[in-house]
């Protein structure tokens, strides 16, 4: 899937086919996936990763386009399920300015926000406190994606023999 020289050494890129940087991929789908990130910013924090090392929405298809909105709201459903967030930090960085921690591989951040989630330890430590370690979110979400993603499969075929 990687078509790119500057693909080497991308962590999205590895996480295709890396064992240990897979157990973070929580769904995938024919051209994108969702990964938990390593460094959230809230228990929960995802991304939605295109599966070619591309680095802007111009560079992506049509379709890649479309399933990166369509796993972004499968995101919004699964976290709003798993979590019971009070609100969704949804977004992407495009280029190092922007705030881009990986530049060269775009992604959409979905986080799950609650009041009061900014504390004195994120403030003034520059630490962040979870409740929930990387494999107990992967455990909590994995089975909500597949869920949710049967479903969407089952009403788009009801509407298509229907329409």
């Amino acid at each position: 899937m990687i078509s790119t020289d500057e693909a080497h050494g991308c962590v999205f890129c590895e996480a295709q086919s890396s064992p240990g940087a897979g157990s973070l991929v929580l769904f995938r789908a024919r051209h994108c996936y969702v990964i938990l990130n390593l460094y959230p910013y809230n228990s929960g924090h995802v991304m939605v990763v295109p599966n070619r090392h591309i680095a802007t929405l111009s560079a992506a298809s049509h379709d890649e386009r479309c399933e990166m909105m369509d796993l972004t709201r499968l995101a919004e459903q699964a976290l709003t399920e798993a979590y019971r967030p009070q609100g969704l930090n949804v977004g992407m960085n495009l280029g190092r300015s922007a705030g881009a921690g990986i530049v060269d591989h775009m992604h959409i951040h979905v986080v799950p926000r609650w009041h009061g989630d900014t504390n004195f330890m994120t403030v003034v430590g520059e630490v962040r406190v979870l409740p929930e370690d990387m494999v107990q979110a992967a455990d909590r979400l994995r089975p909500v994606f597949a869920k949710l993603a049967e479903a969407q499969k089952t009403e788009d075929r009801r509407q298509k023999t229907e329409g």
